[in-house]
């Protein structure tokens, strides 16, 4: 085997399960994130899927973990990955090692033991694992006279602590140098409450997502006004409009529009208060006592922590903290925690003729408290389904958003659910950058990559990229190898 070279465990058939493995010498190699398959989504040999996730590939030689992101789908096998005997360091970004344990102690719950003193174990043993690195700052994962290898984490811009990966490695005997760049999920601008990533200085080697490599966002600056729009004409039938989104990331975004559009709202009724002649354009929603229900324990933990971490967010952001508002956690905001407390609410909502908001995961509706409102309220034509986030080929979120137009049905848990409820679905509201964000990434470089592989996306959209990557290299007279590994 030539070094460096790379092994892609996930991502390769889908978006899910994103696991790669840099080799760098026949004793040493890193392992770049290690997630869960979703939906009908499988490792590169079809080995590994949902429901199967124990680690199919040698972990001898893996002497760290690095997490790009706390997202399930790029974490969520790693107490599979410690049941298989991974000894080494787990690095993260400062703001994802607080996330990190969270997310982790919730997977193993779900694939191991409810056992309350084996959670506390194994938690206790992921935080010695983790290690907690600054953005920018380089830190040294080999120096021997073979190999020399270091890496740092930049900002990603996709969720709070989202980070792409520059890897040096270095061969004293032979004066070999590579940089290999691993870009986890990249965030698009104009995004809520972190800024935008910005592009490295160069790559030889760049592993690139691709989730939306075959098309552009819609404007993400008007968004906030086509949400607002979905939401008055949703909550007219004096229903329920559920959101389907992912704890993490979506859902804090997700707060803090909807804090704005109250905010906003309320300030437009306060003015027709005191206007007579506009009296009859006064807004339809009482938005004041409009109730927006988070129901995900794991989203009001997760929510809790991007507000302890506000130093980490965007000057837009900070500035309405400064102005005595707060946008993750704002009068309109009821939370559910128990179970019961779950049940009691979706029994309500189903019977209330009250319009209310509904967040809750798990984002493709696989999982979680959404199904039980889903369950609930698919059949009543007076509720909305609205995504706003990307539907995984085999899902249930992804045959609602097909075939819910259509007055068609869905299979939950194995059972048949025909869908009268609307179903509406928002552009611009994707965590991940669009194609010409992935581009960008790569043409802002003033040192471009020789080598661009191409993973964590569709068929399609990998095609797409590809194609539209080696247009972009033509025109600039550069040469790229693109490689969508298989």
């Amino acid at each position: 085997m030539r070094y460096p070279s790379i092994i892609h465990h996930g991502a390769v058939t889908g978006v899910t399960g994103s696991c790669h493995q840099l080799m760098m010498d026949d004793g040493f190699s890193l392992l770049v994130d290690c997630g869960l398959f979703q939906g009908a989504e499988t490792s590169p040999d079809g080995s590994a899927r949902a429901g199967q996730l124990a680690i199919d590939f040698p972990i001898e030689g893996i002497k760290a973990l690095v997490a790009t992101h706390v997202h399930i789908d790029h974490v969520g096998r790693i107490p599979y990955l410690l049941a298989a005997g991974f000894k080494g360091p787990i690095l993260c970004s400062e703001p994802s090692a607080k996330l990190l344990p969270i997310v982790l102690e919730d997977a193993f719950k779900l694939g191991f033991s409810r056992d309350q003193k084996q959670v506390e174990r194994y938690l206790k043993l992921v935080e010695q694992r983790i290690v907690a690195l600054p953005y920018k700052q380089w830190f040294t994962l080999v120096d021997n006279k073979q190999l020399q290898a270091r890496l740092r984490l930049q900002r990603a811009g996709h969720i709070l602590g989202s980070a792409y990966v520059e890897v040096d490695v270095r061969y004293p005997e032979t004066g070999l140098k590579k940089r290999i760049v691993f870009s986890g999920d990249l965030g698009a601008p104009h995004a809520p409450i972190l800024p935008a990533p910005k592009a490295p200085y160069k790559a030889d080697v760049l592993v690139i997502e691709s989730t939306y490599g075959d098309r552009l966002h819609e404007d993400r600056r008007t968004r906030r006004q086509r949400l607002e729009k979905v939401l008055v004409h949703a909550l007219s039938n004096q229903g329920t409009v559920l959101i389907p989104a992912f704890s993490i990331g979506r859902t804090q975004e997700l707060l803090y529009e909807l804090e704005d559009i109250i905010h906003r709202g309320m300030a437009k009724a306060d003015s027709v208060k005191f206007d007579d002649s506009r009296s009859s354009k006064a807004p339809a929603l009482d938005w004041a006592n409009l109730p927006i229900i988070l129901d995900s324990p794991l989203a009001s933990r997760f929510s809790a922590v991007y507000r302890e971490l506000d130093h980490f967010w965007d000057a837009e952001a900070r500035a309405r903290l400064t102005k005595g508002r707060n946008p993750l956690a704002f009068r309109n905001l009821l939370t559910v925690d128990s179970h019961k407390a779950h049940l009691a609410m979706v029994n309500r909502l189903k019977q209330a003729a009250q319009p209310a908001i509904v967040i809750a995961g798990s984002g493709m509706c696989s999982s979680g408290r959404i199904v039980n409102y889903l369950k609930a309220m698919l059949g009543d034509e007076r509720h909305d389904v609205l995504f706003v986030g990307y539907q995984a080929d085999g899902t249930p979120g992804r045959q609602i958003q097909r075939f819910g137009p259509h007055n068609g049905y869905v299979e939950i848990d194995g059972e048949r659910y025909d869908i009268r409820a609307q179903v509406h679905t928002i552009g611009g509201y994707s965590a991940h950058a669009d194609q010409k964000g992935l581009l960008g990434f790569v043409s802002r470089m003033t040192r471009w990559p020789s080598e661009v592989r191409i993973v964590h996306g569709d068929v399609g959209a990998k095609a797409q990229l590809s194609e539209t990557l080696q247009e972009r290299y033509s025109l600039a007279r550069r040469q790229v190898r693109v490689v969508i590994p298989e």
